[in-house]
């Protein structure tokens, strides 16, 4: 017994456009990520200072590393629907 697919799965012509988003966001949190080892690293006594109401900057980097996650995950998905949609009103507009 073979399942089908609810619907059906067409090429995704934005795939290329939203893999270069996906990787230069990738770099982007990369070089952020890489500044909060480098401290931790090379002056990880600076990480104790308090920096926001008593807290810490390893605490307050790495929660906003969690965060700016969550932000550069929103903004891709904004903008891949965005691109989508662009694309399949330019192809119904061709058909």
């Amino acid at each position: 017994m073979l399942h089908e697919p609810a619907t059906k799965v067409e090429k995704d012509a934005a795939s290329d456009w939203k893999a270069q988003l996906g990787i230069k966001l990738f770099w982007l949190y990369c070089v952020i990520y890489m500044g909060f080892v480098g401290i931790a690293v090379f002056a990880p006594e600076s990480m104790k200072t308090p920096v926001l109401a008593g807290v810490n900057l390893a605490i307050i980097y790495g929660m906003a590393l969690i965060v700016f996650a969550i932000i550069l995950g929103l903004i891709y998905n904004h903008l891949c629907t965005k691109k989508e949609d662009e694309l399949s009103a330019k192809s119904e507009g061709a058909e």
